[in-house]
């Protein structure tokens, strides 16, 4: 079964959310693509023309219940059933917290953690219904680790809340046929790393690597692509890391 997929944080050219609807067009997946630029809409359609599917984008801010309501329903309206949710979209900050305002603290949050649990919120009750569905939820080695050679704890606590939730809501939703995993990448080479990792900032983060390569949003994608498939059904409640040897175990 595939459906529609749903996914986050889909517009920005080098983002995992926009590799990860590149990969599952061809594949046959609907898309519903969701981020706080408007552009999505043009990826969305650009996306359905390559392919002959049928993909939606739509403007929202996914912490905002109401925006994310009216988007969901247009998908509903206007795709296949929902089949799979993957939350992607997310911010990170790079601030220590001895320098950190509650601002900062809250945006991090509600962005991150917040926009997974509204998300989930909205969708996960029809896959529930159907008796069938994937969600997979963008956590990071942050977490583990405490922060990272740009991400700090505000950011490792937003994904920490991910997996937590992410956890509670596989022990939930699995009778009814429902998987929830976490994906946890480490260094991969988008934009939420304060921008393009330039030649004069790749050492640092390079230092940390075992592999000595950053990772790629295409890596990523085929992780994710997997989780959602058919053939994961007998896995829920993991956290897979996929993070070129910095956190082993």
């Amino acid at each position: 079964m595939t459906g529609t997929a749903i996914i986050t944080g889909a517009a920005s050219e080098r983002g995992i959310g926009r590799a990860l609807a590149e990969r599952l067009a061809p594949a046959g997946w609907h898309l519903g693509l969701l981020d706080v630029d408007p552009a999505v809409e043009d990826v969305a359609a650009e996306l359905a023309a390559r392919h002959g599917i049928a993909a939606r984008g739509a403007a929202a801010d996914v912490a905002d219940p109401e925006a994310v309501h009216a988007a969901v329903s247009g998908f509903e309206r206007d795709l296949a059933p929902i089949g799979a949710l993957v939350n992607i979209a997310g911010i990170s900050s790079p601030v220590p917290l001895l320098e950190t305002d509650l601002a900062t603290w809250e945006r991090v949050l509600r962005i991150n953690a917040t926009g997974t649990f509204v998300m989930c919120k909205r969708i996960v009750p029809g896959l529930v219904e159907r008796g069938y569905g994937r969600v997979v939820n963008l956590g990071s080695t942050a977490a583990q680790n405490g922060g990272g050679t740009y991400s700090k704890s505000t950011y490792a606590a937003s994904k920490g809340a991910i997996e937590g939730f992410s956890r509670g809501l596989a022990l939930e939703v699995a009778p009814n046929g429902v998987t929830v995993n976490v994906v946890a990448p480490a260094t991969i080479d988008t934009d939420i790393m304060g921008g393009r990792i330039t030649e004069d900032r790749k050492p640092a983060f390079l230092a940390q690597l075992p592999v000595g390569r950053l990772g790629t949003t295409r890596e990523v994608a085929a992780l994710v692509e997997f989780l959602v498939g058919a053939d994961a059904g007998y896995i829920t409640g993991a956290t897979y890391n996929i993070n070129g040897g910095i956190r082993i175990g």
